[in-house]
């Protein structure tokens, strides 16, 4: 069986300036995978093209076998490719409840979709005292709570997560990597984690991958990496 989602030789580039060359990356079933590296390295760029935002200059992506590359966002949504972005980008001036039914736009199922609201609200109650309130009065991290929220509306096959703890509390931020966690061993959700926090995300993942200016330059289940002396040199402040 192959992998779930499966980038082979990605590449993408905006204008003449080629950002991410000839890349191949992997996630199976069940699987949380970690891309770690420095800023401008390519990462966010990535994800991009997997989500449909940034058109891949060349490559192929798959999910499930089927290549998706050329696809639309709305269309990847349906097929189960959901983004939490950086910057989280929640829709300011909509409240909490407004922000997780957009999360669901491409869905029919009422009944679901109203379930689904509660399971949000079981694994972030904050967010359901807040059901009422503008996105943009919430705090940073309950703002990307609701970023991770509204991702996972869609029922995601494949969740991406970009930079989850940018700019939060450490109290938050394990929080939020436990919920990431919990979606993992419970429900089975496939992640594709892109994380400054290189230690954190290496002990959340089973495998990961290092990227240096657009391409993987290490990779490897997630404990070999977190005891390589040279990612601890270059990115764990050892």
């Amino acid at each position: 069986m192959g992998a779930l989602l499966e980038l082979q030789g990605l590449r993408a580039a905006y204008g003449p300036i080629t950002a991410v060359h000839e890349i191949t990356l992997a996630v199976d079933r069940g699987e949380i995978v970690t891309v770690i590296g420095s800023n401008g390295a390519g990462k966010t760029t990535t994800l991009s093209c997997i989500s449909g935002i940034h058109r891949a200059a060349g490559g192929t992506i798959t999910l499930a076998g089927q290549e998706i590359q050329r696809l639309a966002p709305h269309e990847l949504v349906k097929l189960g490719i959901c983004q939490s972005p950086e910057g989280r980008k929640i829709f300011p001036r909509l409240t909490v409840l407004e922000n997780l039914r957009m999360g669901a736009f491409t869905r029919r199922d009422k009944a679901g979709i109203e379930r689904d609201i509660a399971q949000a609200f079981a694994l972030f109650p904050i967010l359901e005292q807040r059901k009422h309130q503008a996105g943009g009065t919430l705090s940073g991290g309950e703002q990307q709570m609701l970023a991770i929220a509204r991702a996972l509306m869609g029922r995601p096959k494949v969740l991406l997560l970009d930079e989850p703890s940018l700019g939060l509390a450490p109290m938050i931020t394990l929080k939020i990597f436990e919920v990431i966690r919990q979606l993992n061993q419970a429900d089975g959700v496939a992640v594709l984690l892109v994380e400054q926090n290189a230690r954190l995300a290496l002990k959340l993942a089973h495998r990961g991958y290092v990227m240096e200016t657009g391409r993987i330059t290490m990779s490897g289940p997630a404990k070999e990496l977190l005891d390589d002396p040279r990612v601890r040199d270059a990115y764990l402040g050892d």
